[in-house]
């Protein structure tokens, strides 16, 4: 018999706890392919080729996971029947229990069309066991670059993207203490003030876990999955429940006064640049121009806001390959379409001339797929300096290559991506 089994059956069969020792002890007593499904981490394959992954699929909806395995399984069988291979078959499996999951408090199935449709433009979770666990993570010649992805050839960079907030700004720092309370109370409504402690705390539960996953991408797509939170916990009338073109003026609304008030000091010399953005960002950004790197800006947040932002902060000019914002067009997303741009330009087999810089997974995740080198800047916007472990975590799954927590190592970076100064 091939085996589909989780990781919670291999470890009790196995008496071990590490997927890869638990596969590889159960591949050895049974000598068939086995799969041994780890939830949302995916899916590790066992034959007499070794240990391979599947990674995990990263889902920002809302999911439930009763019957995964099932759907896992349906997949792998039907892709075996086929002739497919183990690892096609994982894959099939996997995207189909990505369908299901979705499919709330109903028995999911997945149809051809479906599978297709997330099988198009998958977004994966990678290394789940190193993104958990800093202890194990590995750093160049005693610095505080870690190396995720060993370098097997010379990097030669050509063309290079930064994300803004959290990674070349923190004028917006703190957003997301804007915008969870705004989430929460369009998710109450009248409840607000009523709501017992076990709903309210659901309530921040959800709201927390949609911000986290959700970090990077336009603020117009988050509000979409706020209108639908909304619909779901059912508090609040269909007739007052807003759009997510409301929901993000509302949001914006709120924010801009932090921003404004930020600008106003730094107008007034009470702040300096160092203040508002991450530790030798621009001494980064300058030595790039400098050895003739073309820099692009891309933002989830609306074009107009960040080219203002950028110039009122006085850097707008460093970016020659262009500032690409939200357009207020969820199909367009920025990061995706400075990547497009610049592909289409050096061609796709020269991806590796392409480095992204970003804090968020949307871009690493998005660099990641295209081939391109991805560094996660794990960035404490606090103090500016210094490595925030939750941005790692998120980082890590998201597939960079490099976590540095600021640049004030540039130089060391400098040597890694090539730049030929």
């Amino acid at each position: 018999a091939i085996r589909k089994i989780n990781d919670r059956e291999g470890a009790r069969f196995s008496g071990l706890e590490g997927p890869e020792e638990i596969a590889e002890k159960l591949y050895a007593r049974w000598r068939k392919p086995l799969f041994l499904t780890r939830g949302e981490h995916g899916c590790l394959v066992y034959d007499e080729r070794g240990c391979r992954e599947i990674p995990g699929l990263q889902i920002i909806s809302r999911t439930d996971p009763v019957g995964a395995g099932d759907s896992m399984l349906a997949g792998i069988s039907a892709a075996l029947a086929a002739g497919e291979d183990p690892i096609g078959a994982a894959e099939l499996g996997n995207f189909t229990a990505g369908v299901t999951v979705q499919k709330i408090f109903q028995t999911g199935t997945a149809a051809p069309e479906e599978i297709l449709e997330i099988g198009s433009d998958p977004d994966f979770r990678y290394r789940p066991e190193l993104a958990a666990r800093p202890r194990k993570a590995r750093y160049l010649n005693e610095t505080e670059i870690e190396i995720i992805t060993p370098l097997s050839e010379k990097l030669r960079i050509s063309q290079a993207i930064f994300d803004h907030d959290g990674t070349v700004s923190t004028l917006r720092q703190g957003w997301e203490e804007v915008m969870e309370p705004m989430m929460v109370r369009s998710i109450l409504g009248d409840e607000l003030k009523g709501a017992d402690e076990k709903l309210y705390n659901r309530v921040i539960r959800t709201v927390r876990d949609y911000i986290d996953k959700t970090t990077g991408v336009q603020t117009l797509v988050q509000m979409k999955g706020l209108v639908e939170m909304v619909r779901n916990f059912g508090l609040v009338p269909k007739d007052r429940i807003t759009d997510e073109y409301g929901y993000k003026e509302n949001f914006k609304r709120e924010l801009q006064e932090s921003v404004k008030k930020r600008l106003e000091k730094f107008g007034r010399g009470e702040l300096d640049i160092r203040d508002l953005t991450i530790k030798n960002a621009l001494s980064f950004l300058v030595a790039l121009r400098e050895r003739g790197i073309l820099i692009y800006l891309a933002s989830g947040t609306d074009q107009e806001e960040v080219e203002e932002e950028a110039k009122a902060l006085g850097y707008a000019d460093l970016f020659r390959g262009g500032i690409y914002g939200s357009v207020g067009d969820v199909k367009k997303e920025p990061k995706k379409m400075v990547l497009k741009t610049i592909l289409e330009k050096i061609g796709k087999s020269n991806a590796r001339e392409i480095v992204t810089f970003g804090d968020g997974p949307v871009e690493i995740r998005e660099t990641h797929k295209r081939g391109a080198f991805a560094v996660g800047v794990a960035s404490d916007e606090i103090r500016r300096y210094g490595l925030n472990e939750v941005k790692r975590t998120r980082l890590v799954e998201a597939g960079a290559d490099i976590i540095i927590p600021d640049f004030s190592q540039w130089e060391y970076l400098l040597e890694i991506i090539n730049t030929g100064g």
